[in-house]
């Protein structure tokens, strides 16, 4: 498959808060890929420097094999890009932000913007400053179709939506990447509309990759399990990951089998060992931890 983002040993700091040391990544063509982390990891900051407004201490990313600090604008036009806030120029109403997007892309596709923008029951004159949240993010969506870009960069895509319009926004970002082979590169903070939309998923801790999987597998293989111990520490490793103890239970994940936890588990005198599946935002604070 064809490599679409490709990042190599990325190192950044703020000033001298380490974000990442040698982060490396690839994203391969016609998959969703949904970046996880905590706030402060770095979510935004990768997306900066894909789109070329920061420069890493070191390393190198190309998306579509050119490098971001040199990207040519024929090559930039195949990205779609939306950052958190969704719409720019909300001066504009519906029909002038459309021609205005429209002189910047040579294969402008207008019907794709009016299409989606039927179901939110607006007029061409409408001004965007008048809209809800959830119809702003439409209108950038729409305009996002229009442009047909290869590749979509999404960063908290569903930020300030209610549950109406997140589904809608997943489900048209599904039906369009499957339907045209896109490739989809998002963040968001609402990892319920991630589970039902990506491909693979990347959880970022502090300045690393804690783990890049196809999503199928994180939630096949990822379980939680419930005991009962009278310890008051259990230490936290590779194969057992957060430990808590809650109310008169303790609570560990762990992508090994039952039998091997409970085998890991046994010099904690345990009782009451039960497996349970996950879902991914479980998965997430079961690999990250709650605080």
């Amino acid at each position: 498959m064809n490599k679409i983002i490709q990042c190599e040993n990325i190192t950044h700091y703020y000033g001298k808060r380490l974000i990442y040391e040698n982060l490396n990544f690839e994203v391969q063509k016609g998959k969703i890929l949904g970046l996880l982390g905590k706030n402060g990891t770095g979510k935004t900051t990768i997306i900066n420097i894909l789109n070329g407004y920061l420069k890493p201490r070191s390393g190198v990313c190309r998306i579509f094999g050119e490098d971001m600090s040199s990207i040519s604008p024929s090559t930039k036009a195949r990205v779609g890009l939306l950052l958190e806030g969704h719409i720019q120029h909300s001066y504009f109403n519906v029909e002038q932000i459309e021609k205005f997007y429209s002189r910047f892309f040579l294969n402008w596709k207008r019907d794709a913007y009016y299409e989606l923008l039927k179901k939110l029951q607006v007029t061409k004159t409408q001004k965007i400053s008048t809209m809800s949240c959830g119809q702003r993010s439409q209108v950038a969506l729409g305009l996002l179709f229009a442009q047909d870009p290869e590749l979509l960069i999404l960063d908290d895509f569903s930020m300030g939506l209610d549950p109406g319009y997140r589904r809608l926004f997943v489900e048209y970002l599904k039906e369009f990447a499957k339907a045209e082979d896109k490739t989809i590169f998002l963040t968001s903070h609402i990892i319920q509309d991630m589970e039902m939309l990506i491909d693979d998923c990347m959880i970022m801790d502090y300045g690393r990759i804690l783990l890049h999987k196809p999503t199928s597998y994180i939630l096949n293989n990822f379980k939680r399990f419930r005991f009962v111990s009278e310890v008051q520490e259990i230490k936290k490793n590779n194969e057992l990951w957060n430990p808590e103890k809650i109310g008169q239970r303790w609570e560990v994940f762990s992508f090994l089998p039952k039998q091997e936890v409970e085998k890991l588990l046994q010099p904690y005198g345990i009782s009451d060992l039960r497996e349970e599946q996950v879902s991914l935002e479980d998965a997430f604070i079961g690999l990250t931890g709650k605080y």
